[in-house]
């Protein structure tokens, strides 16, 4: 079947859209498997401990090769058998992240081949905000600080991840970059546009 990703920096919706896209799908008679990295694997969970800073911050080589880790066990354990019973998978967050939070340059290109093996979205959608926008709806939701959650690489990030967007798209790669900032109902019905196209 079909892997569908949401994508963004912390705030930008991934979470509240991915919800809302599995509940029309399942309006539609689909099928439908909702997922997310850090996936709830051994790996995934480890990683969300750290990035609540539950542990000692570890470097960056070690943090990137983690994510890949839980990537590949995320796809082997839930995702493929998912796709293979004919299910429409739903990701909130795949390898995209990674290069975006923990690539630029000749680490970017490190991280894709660490996640060579993972595979490729059949549609990612990047919900594009500002990062001020993101530590807004982060503050009003209450949600604590996380590794990654400072406003300046937060904007970093939100770069990376229009550069990303690009590269993959001239790869071949389909993704779609929506205006995140917008009414939820409004993005929510983009997303269902572009998922029913592909569907």
């Amino acid at each position: 079947m079909k892997l569908i990703v949401l994508e963004g920096i912390d705030g930008a919706g991934t979470t509240t859209q991915a919800l809302r896209l599995e509940a029309a799908l399942r309006a539609d008679g689909r099928d439908v498997h909702r997922t997310r990295e850090p996936s709830d694997g051994p790996i995934g969970r480890l990683l969300r401990e750290m990035l609540a800073g539950k542990h000692a911050p570890v470097d960056a080589t070690t943090l990137s090769l983690l994510f890949a880790a839980d990537r590949a066990d995320h796809l082997g354990r839930e995702v493929e058998p998912a796709l293979a019973r004919g299910t429409v998978v739903i990701s909130d967050r795949w390898y995209h992240s990674s290069l975006a939070y923990q690539g630029a340059g000749e680490e970017r290109a490190w991280i894709r081949t660490l996640n060579a093996r993972a595979r490729h979205p059949d549609l990612t959608l990047l919900l594009d905000i500002d990062a001020e926008v993101g530590a807004r709806r982060r503050s009003d939701a209450g949600r604590p600080d996380e590794l990654f959650d400072e406003l300046e690489l937060q904007r970093r990030v939100a770069a990376n991840y229009r550069e990303v967007a690009a590269e993959l798209s001239a790869a071949g790669e389909r993704v779609e970059i929506l205006d995140g900032r917008r009414d939820v109902d409004a993005v929510a019905r983009d997303v269902l546009a572009h998922v029913r196209e592909v569907l």
